[in-house]
């Protein structure tokens, strides 16, 4: 099996790093990069789909970047414990029609020995934005990691 580190039990500052390379791999949109930082048993809940195992994930995350077009995504480490991370995000794309939305959620993430996450339970919002509305473009510039971003 593959380490991914950093390792639990996490740090403040190892769950940071974490949560910047999570964000880093979503941003890419490529679901088999995504899918190796799971385990080939992982499970989740992401809104209200239920997957298990990287096939379903890489599945679940095919569709959702054919649906949400030009995803840019920030994640902020909210709180960690042993091997167990939460995070806040936001991200924001646009439908086939062009209409665009910035969706808001939190995740619970649970990591097994080697670094790879075993459980991911996501809860998300969409909220209908206008074009001159957009503050997240593209991947976060290195200047830019660890910046909190608005509630809002």
């Amino acid at each position: 099996m593959t380490s991914r580190p950093p390792l639990p039990p996490f740090t403040a500052d190892t769950a940071a790093l974490k949560v910047q390379a999570a964000e880093d791999a979503w941003n890419s949109r490529d679901p088999h990069r995504v899918a190796l930082a799971y385990t080939p048993d992982s499970v989740w809940r992401n809104r209200d789909t239920f997957v298990t195992g990287r096939a379903e994930i890489i599945a679940l995350l095919t569709a959702k970047w054919e649906r949400e077009r030009e995803y840019a995504l920030r994640k902020e480490l909210w709180a960690y414990d042993g091997n167990r991370i939460a995070v806040r995000f936001q991200y924001e794309s646009h439908d086939g029609q062009g209409q665009w939305w910035r969706s808001y959620g939190n995740e619970l993430w649970e990591f097994d020995a080697d670094g790879l996450m075993a459980r991911r339970e996501a809860s998300i919002n969409d909220v209908r934005i206008a074009p001159d509305q957009r503050r997240i473009f593209g991947p976060r510039p290195e200047s830019e990691h660890r910046v909190p971003f608005p509630l809002q």
